[in-house]
């Protein structure tokens, strides 16, 4: 049984001028949900009550996909809780959109409530960590373009708190020599970043050593001879490279590229700038998603006990 008014949901975001990933991504989670009242309570979307609600939480929520009526036959790995959260908005705004459209709606979009999201360890590094990330290409790469690409990237994510989706998706032609970026992040939102004099001085070696002519600002090795001008670094060659360096280096934090992102705002805000700065120069829409990303450093709130706690005397 198909998910009725799926379709029209769909158009009213495209109408709406949302991007083509956030629509796929509300499409992939209500495709799951349809799958759930087809596959596992054998009820149309019209019979969907409160009471099935907890049946579908069990039925993201459980590694093995299990629900109230037994084990799902289709075993799948799990699932973070922010991700669930994720499909469970999906949920909501289709519910909102059958509300607002007077077509039929079997339960309130407030009776979808979130699960509980465990508050995790702060996974920023310490700065003397990063600095050794960064400089991680010129020591491991035996190519000379490959450690000059590889430093010129490290060095601009960590310049600017770009995503990697929007650092890959760079020209050459972004790079004009004014220390100024303009991006278009998510939800095609549009904003200035700004490169250190560090990461431009990197960027124009990486450059200078380039002898081709492809758009792309960070190309791969086969780039430079592929007859094809969409050669562009792919997300997975930057993870998997990270996840070298990062052994090599024996950093035993959890690290990701998207944890630049977050040692950019970190590092930021403990050098005192304001959280609406930050806001801006992330790309975010509202104010509290900049403040989950300011995780205050073990050094920093240990260097802050230090120096306030009202007993630091030794007496």
């Amino acid at each position: 049984m198909s998910l009725p008014y799926l379709e029209d949901f769909l158009l009213r975001l495209r109408t709406n001028n949302f991007s083509e990933k956030t629509i796929e991504n509300y499409d992939d989670d209500l495709r799951v949900f349809e799958k759930f009242l087809d596959q596992d309570v054998h009820i149309p979307f019209s019979k969907f009550g409160k009471a099935h609600i907890d049946l579908y939480k069990a039925f993201l929520t459980s590694r093995d996909r299990k629900t109230a009526k037994g084990p799902h036959t289709r075993k799948k790995a799990h699932i973070s809780a922010r991700t669930i959260n994720r499909m469970l908005s999906s949920l909501r705004s289709f519910l909102k959109y059958l509300i607002k459209t007077d077509r039929p709606c079997p339960v309130p979009p407030e009776a979808v409530d979130l699960v509980k999201t465990p508050r995790l360890k702060s996974r920023v590094a310490e700065m003397d960590a990063f600095q050794r990330l960064l400089e991680a290409p010129t020591e491991f790469e035996k190519d000379r373009f490959t450690g000059l690409r590889n430093r010129a990237l490290f060095e601009t994510l960590f310049a600017t708190g770009m995503r990697l989706s929007e650092i890959l998706s760079l020209n050459r032609t972004h790079i004009d020599g004014s220390g100024r970026i303009f991006v278009r992040g998510k939800g095609k939102k549009e904003r200035f970043v700004y490169l250190t004099p560090r990461a431009d001085r990197h960027l124009g070696v990486y450059l200078k050593e380039r002898k081709d002519a492809f758009p792309a600002l960070f190309i791969p090795l086969r780039g430079r001879n592929a007859n094809s001008e969409k050669a562009r670094l792919s997300p997975n060659y930057v993870e998997m490279t990270l996840k070298r360096y990062k052994e090599r280096l024996r950093i035993n934090v959890p690290l990701t590229v998207h944890s630049f992102r977050h040692a950019f705002a970190t590092y930021l805000a403990e050098e005192g700038a304001s959280p609406a700065a930050l806001q801006i120069l992330l790309g975010h829409e509202s104010l509290d998603t900049t403040t989950k990303y300011v995780n205050p450093s073990d050094r920093f709130a240990e260097e802050t006990h230090r120096k306030y706690h009202p007993l630091k005397r030794a007496e």
